[in-house]
């Protein structure tokens, strides 16, 4: 018999059991991890503060 296909989070490669997992594409604890990662600058990244002009 065919047996569904396990999708797993493209994080951490667990399978997806809950629908709402399935859907989105990825797991809880990966989009919460995800999701912190957005909020913070690269390490590589440059930051530059600009001056105002009087």
């Amino acid at each position: 018999m065919n047996q569904p296909k396990m999708i797993t989070c493209p994080g951490c490669n667990r399978p997806l059991r809950s629908k709402k997992s399935i859907a989105k594409g990825i797991g809880p604890v990966c989009e919460r991890k995800l999701e912190k990662l957005e909020n913070e600058p690269d390490e590589d990244q440059l930051k530059m503060e600009l001056k105002e002009k009087k």
